[in-house]
């Protein structure tokens, strides 16, 4: 990792825009103290940097000694924060509402307690219209806390509302809670571990999904109630590979942002992700037109001042449109047309490397791998597979692991790489059994494996037809289909047995299944 992302200062500066760097010197200057003007020297040393580099640093400040250089870089980064937001609280919800009960609190301060509670209830309004219940909780309590300890000669309906309003913004923050540590824990269990691989994983799932969701699930309301209970399902179905659910919810979903659009700019994110989410449950249900209208359509959202609006924005739905644009080679079986965009998304991934995790590079890269098996360019394939199977964090995505692993044996099984074979296949065997991956179509690859490499050529033909005969029927079954989800074993098995290119064979699917 580039020593760029072990200093949080310098990762802030240099995610600012031209605009907000300008308007932080503007900020700074304004008071010009020995010290601001010190951090403006700091600012403009660590913008000009490539790489984070302290000893550089204090060697370009001299008159900086290292205690003192330590405290500017917290005043600096303190300073930066606040300059972004004075000039971003008009275009954040949040950021307004919470400068709103500011204003009420030093307001209430100053003994102001009728100009606070105006205050408070225009800022009540404001989160009432963009579904803002976390901040109504900050709000009431700061008006209920006015109302019991002064007269302000309120109506007793007034006080009576504002007691009945407390109770159910109370209700509903309890079932948001549940239903947002839902959705987080299921895909916690998902980033650990994949697809469910088996009844005993299946049960364990239902039962933890029945037992985290609110008593009582009717009387869920709401934006936020909604969203995370989507989300909730949408892991529950995606984890259970039950892609038909994945769909449902991932739809309802953008659905919700569907029927009131000024939500978009909300929960800007969540509607990114939501995209991300419904292209991907069309990806794997091989819904080709409709892949191709979501994707158009997000397409066009990410052009839109919204989707610009903030570096996270811009980064994640540049990310996730790239990520579908592969998803589309991948089942239009277009592989060696795809090579071109690989060094055009490294790119991108390189730009944003500030904002991107370790998980979504991992992913990516055993995309790249797959396209690069897809057509034929087994060299390639292995150079990124090794980048998932050196990578030694821990954690992230074991299938993922173990399908790197199974792709990097078959890369060189096509390369003929017989001195090799026998010893990869039983690495990545222990491998897979150790992390109790393998799944009958697994199992059905290692056996294949371990004979066919021993067979000429003449009698390989027969052996394949065989495999294939194992594995086809295995298909449709709900614990193998990530077996196919990852690597589309079947299709290699038949470019073998009618001796076609695994390019061709996924291409005449495709062709076929849009004809239907």
């Amino acid at each position: 990792m580039s020593n760029h992302l072990s200093d949080t200062l310098f990762q802030l500066i240099h995610s600012l825009e031209k605009s907000e760097k300008r308007h932080f010197k503007l900020y700074i200057k304004r008071s010009s103290s020995k010290e601001d003007l010190k951090i403006i020297r700091l600012f403009d040393s660590m913008d000009k940097l490539s790489e984070y580099d302290e000893k550089f640093l204090l060697k370009t400040l001299k008159d900086f000694t290292r205690p003192q250089f330590s405290n500017l870089k917290t005043h600096l980064y303190k300073q930066i924060l606040a300059s972004l937001r004075l000039l971003k609280t008009n275009d954040n919800i949040d950021l307004k509402l919470s400068e709103q009960l500011d204003n009420a609190r030093l307001l209430y301060n100053k003994g102001l307690k009728i100009q606070s509670l105006h205050i408070l209830e225009k800022a009540k309004e404001l989160a009432k219209a963009n579904q803002k219940m976390n901040f109504l909780v900050q709000a009431i309590s700061l008006e209920k806390k006015i109302e019991t300890l002064h007269i302000t000669r309120s109506t007793l309906d007034k006080t009576e509302l504002l007691a009945n309003e407390a109770l159910d913004i109370s209700n509903h923050i309890d079932r948001v809670t549940k239903l947002s540590n839902l959705a987080l824990l299921l895909y916690r269990w998902y980033v650990k571990n994949g697809h469910a691989r088996n009844e005993e994983d299946e049960k364990g799932i239902k039962k933890f999904f029945k037992n985290s969701l609110p008593d009582d699930v009717n009387a869920i309301q709401g934006f936020y109630e909604k969203l995370y209970l989507y989300q909730s399902y949408c892991w529950y179905a995606f984890i259970r590979q039950d892609f038909l659910m994945y769909y449902k919810y991932s739809q309802k979903w953008i659905d919700l942002f569907a029927e009131d659009k000024t939500m978009i700019a909300v929960e800007t994110g969540h509607y990114i992700k939501g995209m991300h989410t419904l292209l991907n449950a069309h990806f794997d249900l091989r819904n080709f037109k409709e892949f191709k209208d979501t994707l158009e359509e997000f397409e066009e959202f990410a052009k839109t001042d919204t989707a610009n609006r903030y570096d996270n924005f811009r980064t994640h739905t540049s990310i996730y449109i790239n990520g579908a644009k592969i998803n589309q080679y991948l089942m239009q079986g277009n592989f060696t047309e795809s090579l071109a965009i690989v060094p055009e998304v490294e790119k991108k991934l390189s730009e944003y490397a500030l904002f991107v995790d370790s998980h979504r590079i991992l992913v990516f890269n055993y995309k790249f791998a797959s396209l690069y098996f897809g057509a034929r360019e087994y060299g390639k394939a292995i150079d990124y597979l090794h980048k998932l199977i050196n990578d030694n964090q821990p954690g992230l995505r074991n299938d993922l692991q173990c399908y790197a692993r199974l792709m990097h044996l078959m890369c060189h099984y096509e390369i003929g790489n017989d001195e090799i074979l026998d010893s990869l296949i039983r690495s990545v065997y222990r491998f897979m059994a150790k992390m109790k991956n393998l799944t009958v179509v697994e199992e059905a690859i290692f056996s294949f494996l371990r004979h066919s490499f021993k067979v000429n050529a003449r009698a390989l033909k027969p052996e394949l037809e065989s495999f294939l005969s194992k594995i086809k029927h295995l298909e449709k079954n709900r614990f193998q289909t990530r077996s196919f989800a990852y690597l589309d074993i079947i299709s290699w098995v038949e470019s073998k047995v009618y001796e076609k290119s695994m390019e061709q064979i996924i291409h005449e699917k495709y062709l076929k299944s849009r004809h239907r």
